[in-house]
């Protein structure tokens, strides 16, 4: 297993990394917030999980973190993957290796003391428990129940953790360049007389997320972004930087 070897500047450098290929590449990065998602006790740990739609994962989950939490960020990424691209663990990635199921309870038993550590900053575990990239309107979805084992561990440590839906969609719009929506929903306490079980859990994590992320496929359709926050605005494409030209040389149509 590759563990976390946190480093404060690399952290600083892909959150500037980040920001410039999300210009580059996106007309904007537009994030929905319920209620209750930033005040949080910081002495609670936190999972948030998440639908695995994209490449851009692992970066816009830094994004977040750095904009919105006081957190220390730990994700984890399939051990090839992270073979390949190691500086990732200087922002707090680790790696689960599925091709050696013996391994797994190990990987998990980390992600655990990560989480119940003692720490001034509230710790916080992102993960995709569909565990691979499928479209976000797949149905149904089906999670892998490591995300529960981990919380059950946490549990027989400390006196609750925190669970967030975080769904996203990219999509063209208006724009030659993609829009990338995300959205939080509230945090969902979890104490341990109320733990329901890894199989119920994580059955109920998959109906949360597709509701989740059919809510924000109509919220897009319907037009209702207005209360978005934009994390990040694009750099404008070729078509807005003609028009600009067009509008400022007077040779616009009427």
């Amino acid at each position: 297993m590759l563990k976390v070897r946190r480093s404060r500047l690399y952290t600083l450098w892909f959150g500037w990394y980040s920001r410039r290929q999300f210009r580059r590449f996106f007309n904007s990065v537009q994030v929905f917030m319920e209620p209750g998602v930033q005040e949080m006790d910081l002495r609670t740990p936190v999972v948030f999980y998440a639908n695995h739609a994209c490449w851009w994962d692992g970066f816009w989950s830094q994004l977040c973190t750095e904009e919105f939490f006081n957190q220390n960020l730990h994700i984890i990424i399939e051990y090839e993957q992270l073979k390949k691209h190691r500086f990732f663990t200087r922002v707090g990635a680790f790696s689960l290796d599925r091709s050696r199921p013996r391994s797994i309870p190990a990987t998990l038993d980390y992600a655990a003391s990560l989480l119940s550590a003692e720490s001034t900053r509230q710790n916080a575990l992102w993960i995709f428990p569909q565990g691979k990239i499928e479209p976000a309107d797949k149905r149904p979805l089906r999670f892998l129940r490591g995300t529960a084992s981990v919380v059950e561990r946490v549990l027989e440590k400390t006196k609750g953790i925190y669970l967030v839906s975080v769904v996203s969609r990219i999509e063209y719009l208006n724009e030659q360049k993609p829009d990338l929506f995300l959205s939080f929903k509230g945090p969902q306490l979890i104490v341990p007389d109320e733990y329901p079980g890894p199989d119920a859990l994580t059955s109920a994590m998959q109906e949360i997320t597709e509701r989740h992320l059919d809510g924000l496929r109509r919220d897009i359709m319907d037009g209702r972004t207005g209360n978005a926050r934009v994390l990040v605005k694009g750099i404008p494409s070729i078509n807005r930087r003609v028009e600009n030209i067009r509008r400022m040389l007077g040779l616009e149509k009427e």
